[in-house]
């Protein structure tokens, strides 16, 4: 586990506030080694574009082995530290997950609190924040700092009362970081303003996602974002021009 431990520690000082690790979010080898040779310093791997690769669909439509069977390709296509959307978990348990994402050589995971089989509920905040920390401690055992992004839906989803939607989500964000975290990741496109306020008012390093082709890293910067990534963005750009290239053998 020394090689892991020692890209783990790699990643998470990556993660800095006012100066963000962009972090590709891939699907493949391909585009795994793309990204490697653009010269980035790591990648993520996100469920969307993941399961449309694999012909399933987003929200656990396919199970965690199938997702570790292509993290497996990625990790052996690229040297660089991967960090995996692990989407609710897959009803399985931490330790399972922390073996699995270790076995397959990945270093880092995002884990939503939107159960996928169980309707689409949000967890708890206290819920949350437990199967955080029992992710922490998995991978502490298995002795390797995982490095643990802790995502809400709260923000994205829209959910519960408008007028304090934020502060129920840097709540919900902070339990997460007081039971181990390393990020956080209010997940959605904000505006500048209500970024900048997460960044300030969060305790740990905050993830934000970011369309490819627009924007960019000096602007995510001036909010104090200190990790980028694009969720389906960017296979969704490379898909477009894509299919302009096709139109003209229609």
């Amino acid at each position: 586990m020394t090689a892991l431990s020692d890209k783990a520690t790699a990643f998470l000082a990556l993660h800095r506030p006012g100066d963000p690790a962009i972090l590709p979010t891939v699907w493949d080898a391909w585009s795994a080694k793309l990204v490697a040779e653009a010269g980035f310093a790591a990648l993520t791997v996100g469920s969307h574009p993941l399961a449309d690769s694999l012909g399933k669909a987003d929200g656990e439509g396919m199970t965690f082995a199938e997702s570790m069977g292509r993290i497996r390709e990625i990790t052996a296509a690229v040297d660089l530290p991967v960090s995996v959307d692990i989407e609710s978990g897959y009803g399985l348990k931490p330790e399972q997950l922390i073996d699995g994402l270790l076995e397959a050589g990945a270093v880092g995971l995002n884990i939503e609190d939107t159960v996928h089989s169980e309707g689409g509920r949000l967890r708890e905040p206290a819920e949350h924040a437990e199967f955080v920390g029992e992710l922490r401690r998995a991978a502490d055992a298995a002795g390797v700092h995982m490095v643990v992004n802790a995502r809400t839906d709260l923000l994205l989803r829209e959910i519960g009362d408008p007028t304090d939607r934020i502060e129920r989500a840097i709540e919900r964000l902070r339990l997460a970081a007081e039971a181990g975290a390393d990020v956080l990741y209010p997940v959605g496109r904000h505006r500048p303003e209500t970024q900048r306020r997460l960044c300030a008012e969060l305790p740990l390093p905050v993830n934000a996602i970011a369309l490819p082709d627009a924007g960019g890293r000096a602007g995510f910067g001036e909010l104090g974002v200190a990790r980028v990534s694009f969720g389906p963005f960017l296979q969704a750009a490379l898909a477009t021009e894509a299919n302009r290239l096709l139109a003209r053998w229609h």
